[in-house]
């Protein structure tokens, strides 16, 4: 017996506007949040660095990612999922018209085929970021206009769990393209090859207190409060850090984002001291985001543009 299709007003013309109907629908429905997982979401998918064939290069960290406005670098940032990417509020400058490099260590890649540079389809900055004077909350979620495939040269890095505890005396690795200066000047222009460095954590009361010997704020006014994470280096010259940069960290195997570069110690003050905003207290904010955007598709707008071409197609057969 056929199945009735009159409560749908089973026309020619009809069933081919419910399929039509039902095709938009699929190409609307946006991708499932993928934040440093597999494909079946169950087991996670972290990134890991490594060297490249000629050993006398740096590290290869697949999730770097360089923040660029009109093809010049302006801050670091991490990948954490096919479409968003990581980095500090201070970092976004007003209204302007951003793009993401991926998969490359140098900020000027010659024809390199497995380098991607993506435009910045959408901006969400941390709702109590305050850049005044010592910054707060400085995080910002980047989402790209294209998804990216993941490979060789293109990882996320995952994110910490909300109650993830990262104790005194881990080493950890920063990464970006600092600032350096020209020996011809002492113009600041960003290294053009990535930079990397090992770090340890510090305990943020140690941290806070030697940062208060060269300021006039009182004691009992915190400048390193707990969404943050303090950092030191016993050998390399930090200065001139890579705001934006991941602080990542390998803990039981996996790489982990423990913290986004915000500020530093003056230069040339020993010891190097390095703050980042704690990722941690950041997880469930960026999961909701993602989550979110994925829900509204921000990044995938375009498609809307098709959905009145699809519906206003010829029905008659």
């Amino acid at each position: 017996m056929a199945t009735s299709l009159r409560g749908l007003d089973a026309g020619p013309g009809s069933l081919r506007r419910w399929i039509l109907i039902y095709f938009a629908a699929l190409l609307l429905l946006p991708p499932r949040p993928n934040l440093g997982y597999n494909e079946n979401y169950t087991e996670p998918v972290c990134g890991t660095p490594w060297w490249p064939d000629n050993l006398e290069e740096s590290q290869h960290w697949p999730w770097e990612a360089s923040l660029q406005i009109e093809d010049k670098h302006v801050c670091g940032g991490a990948l954490i999922d096919r479409s968003w990417v990581v980095s500090a509020a201070h970092c976004i400058q007003g209204n302007q018209e951003y793009s993401v490099m991926l998969g490359s260590s140098t900020l000027h890649p010659n024809g390199s085929s497995w380098t991607l540079k993506i435009p910045v389809g959408d901006i969400i900055i941390h709702p109590k970021y305050w850049g005044r004077n010592f910054i707060r909350s400085d995080i910002a979620l980047l989402c790209l206009e294209t998804p990216v495939t993941f490979n060789k040269y293109v990882q996320p890095i995952c994110l910490p769990e909300h109650n993830f505890n990262f104790k005194v005396g881990t080493k950890c690795w920063v990464t970006g393209w600092g600032q350096v200066k020209q020996q011809s000047s002492a113009k600041l222009t960003p290294a053009p090859e990535l930079w990397e460095a090992e770090v340890f954590i510090i305990d943020n009361k140690n941290c806070d207190s030697i940062f208060h010997k060269k300021t006039l704020y009182p004691q009992v006014v915190p400048l390193i409060r707990k969404n943050m994470i303090c950092t030191t280096n016993y050998g390399e010259d930090l200065c001139y850090g890579d705001p934006g940069g991941p602080l990542a960290c390998e803990i039981d195997g996996r790489w982990i984002l423990a913290g986004v570069f915000s500020w530093e110690k003056a230069c040339a003050k020993v010891p190097n001291l390095s703050v980042y905003t704690r990722i941690t207290k950041y997880t469930i904010w960026i999961k909701e985001q993602v989550s979110h955007g994925a829900l509204l598709g921000p990044c995938r707008t375009s498609w809307l543009l098709f959905l009145p071409w699809l519906l206003q197609l010829p029905v008659s057969l």
